[in-house]
């Protein structure tokens, strides 16, 4: 085979290499050009395409406050520790502690009254010692108590100092003779002589 020959056989094998090179590469490329054609686009429905920012704030500042547990475990989370509260203890009593407040001490015994006639005035007797003390109501009685009021079994009695009351019952007295003037001869039964210009019936 000449040369001449040898060239022209290259030629035409190459020019059949380059056809089917071209054929094969417009196969390829069509491909998907055929697959997009044949699908159809759909965009999605969004009512609201803007960020929502401040839903996102609120997210970000969530926290979890339930129990936090290992989820790789099957035991149950322990029970929650309940803080029993701390009884405050009352503050110390710093200084001299207050002295209890006694009731109210009347001296001697109460042991009758009598009733004026002409004012019809209560007054009342009292024992303090050997010494028998007539005080009418709303007087004082030794300096220190007013004679508030007489009742048929008690007076009630006010300390000046504090204006406390106390009850004071009547009580049987001792024998201590007459502390009462005897009744004169014209007087009528149950009638004493004139106090302070009254006339008095004894009541026991």
């Amino acid at each position: 085979m000449s040369h001449r020959r040898q060239l022209i056989v290259l030629a035409i094998a190459l020019v059949f290499l380059a056809v089917a090179y071209f054929a094969n590469r417009s196969q390829v490329g069509g491909l998907p050009g055929v697959l997009a054609n044949d699908t159809k686009f759909t965009p999605l429905s969004v009512q609201e395409p803007q960020l929502r920012l401040d839903q996102l704030a609120k997210l970000q500042k969530l926290v979890y406050s339930g129990t936090h547990r290992n989820i790789f475990t099957v035991t149950p989370p322990p029970p929650p520790e309940v803080f029993a509260e701390k009884t405050k203890s009352p503050p110390p009593i710093v200084g001299p502690m207050p002295q209890p407040i006694l009731p109210v001490q009347v001296p001697g015994e109460f042991f009758g009254f009598a009733l004026m006639r002409n004012s019809g005035k209560r007054v009342a007797f009292f024992k303090v010692g050997e010494d028998v003390i007539v005080v009418p109501e709303g007087d004082t009685y030794l300096n220190r108590f007013r004679l508030v009021r007489i009742g048929n079994d008690s007076a009630d009695m006010e300390q000046l100092s504090d204006g406390r009351h106390a009850i004071v019952m009547m009580v049987q007295p001792a024998a201590i003779g007459d502390p009462v003037p005897a009744p004169m001869p014209d007087s009528s039964p149950g009638i004493n002589p004139q106090i302070d210009g009254g006339e008095m019936v004894p009541r026991r």
